[in-house]
This record gives structure tokens, sequence and C-alpha cells, in this order.
């Protein structure tokens, strides 16, 4: 969506304070022993707090008020009773929500407790191309452009990116105009930046993958060719300079 008065930068703000801070909490609150199913109940009290509505529930039926992805799981994890997390897994956690017409997206990876699988290197080069990213989003740059940065970052580092997961607008929807902001240089995307409009930019930052598949439940995502994924993500405003960043209360880049 594109802000055009303030009553929907205010309706942005509340919605993008209630994900980030279910993140957050979500975040906190996993530990080992806990069954992601368990987790997902914490997050979905909270947001309930805040009178929001699961967005994968309202727009696609998802089985779960929040994705739980873990491991080699790369995104889109149903939260299970069976499921229980360990010391040192990788943990994704995606949580979109929707509030009185608008919506706001973001997500983390992290590693729980001790890096004792040594994933802590994936996940901080995601965050920190996340940042790098999203300061050099203003109206007029190319989105292909961005996809160039984060793909180049990763390299740099070591690492790949999924090719069919992307960033996306945000706003009156869940996914929206200006469509599919991806990881890599797209050359067929002409599109640019437009200042104030809303997307949601992620970073999917992989060991060996560099595209995603779709397992049998119909939903939870891993890598075409194993692997781990660290994800990053924040709803922004953009600007003519600094993005305004609706999520930040989440704190994913501390």
């Amino acid at each position: 969506m594109s802000i055009t008065k303030e009553a929907e930068l205010a309706g942005m703000r509340n919605i993008s304070e209630a994900v980030a801070y279910t993140l957050k909490a979500m975040r906190n609150h996993a530990q080992p022993g806990m069954t992601t199913k368990q987790l997902d109940d914490f997050g979905a009290a909270i947001l309930a707090g805040f009178g929001a509505a699961s967005a994968p529930y309202v727009t696609y039926g998802f089985p779960g008020c929040t994705c739980i992805s873990v491991n080699n799981e790369f995104c889109h994890g149903i939260p299970s009773h069976e499921k229980v997390l360990a010391e040192g897994d990788l943990i994704n956690i995606d949580v979109s929500a929707a509030l009185s017409g608008f919506f706001a997206d973001n997500g983390c990876s992290f590693v729980l407790g001790k890096d004792v699988h040594q994933h802590q290197r994936l996940v901080d080069a995601s965050k920190e191309i996340l940042h790098k990213a999203i300061y050099s989003i203003k109206g007029g740059v190319r989105i292909a452009d961005i996809g160039y940065l984060i793909e180049t970052e990763a390299k740099k580092r070591g690492y790949k990116v999924i090719k069919n997961l992307t960033g996306h607008g945000v706003g009156r929807s869940l996914h929206e105009e200006p469509g599919e902001i991806a990881n890599y240089r797209d050359r067929a995307n002409l599109r640019r930046f437009k200042k104030h409009s809303v997307v949601a930019i992620e970073t999917f930052i992989t060991t060996t993958s560099t595209f995603a598949e779709t397992l049998n439940d119909g939903w939870t995502m891993v890598g075409n060719k194993g692997g781990f994924m660290a994800q990053h993500e924040h709803t922004i405003v953009v600007t003519d300079g600094a993005p305004l960043i609706l999520t930040a209360m989440n704190e994913i880049w501390n």
C-alpha cells in the first residue's frame, strides 16, 4: 500500500507494533523442552491481546497462528505438539497479522541457547545483510538492485540465497504491490521502490540450497539441496531518505 494520510500510518504503526512485540516475546520465551505448539500458543495469546488476527490463518488457512521452522525447515513450519525444541536449534519465527484492515509482517532466525551446531554465523550474516539492504532503499531505487546487493553480500560471506522466496508489498493485505522483492538481481523486474509505499523486506540466506521445496504437509519448506537457512524481516515505509522501520520494536538487530 501507499501511505496517503496520517490515519493509514497510524493503522500500520498499530499492527506493526503488535507483530513486532509478539515476535520479540516469542523469541525470548523459547526454551529447550518446549514444543513449537506451546510457543505458537504463547504468541497467539499476545496477538489476541492486541486484537490482531493471524494473517497466515486468515489469508491462507494456515494450521497455526505463527510459522515456526526448526533446523532444516526453511519456512512455513507448522506448530506441533510433537516437535520439541532443543539446545542449539536453529529456529525461525515468522509473525504476520491483521488489525483494523491493516497487515504487517516480520520474522527472525536465532540459535536457541548455546551455539552447539555453529549456526550463529549464518544468523549474523542474515541480520547484517538485511540491515544493509533496508538502509539502501529509498524512493526511486530499483528493486532488482536490492536483490543484487543481498545476493552479493551473501556470496561474500560464503552463502547463497533462496530464489523462490521473496519480500513483498504489504499493508491492506499480506502480499500486494509491488509484488516480489527477490534476494537476487531479477533482470525482468524493472520496478522501483516508491516513496510512501509499505514493503516487507526479507533475507533468505542459506548454506547450500538455492530453491525451497514444499513438503508433503503442504506448508513446510526445505532446501532443494538441504542445509540451513536464516531469515530476517522488517516491515518498512519507503521515504526519500532512511526508511521508517515500522517493526523496529522486534529488536532483531540487537
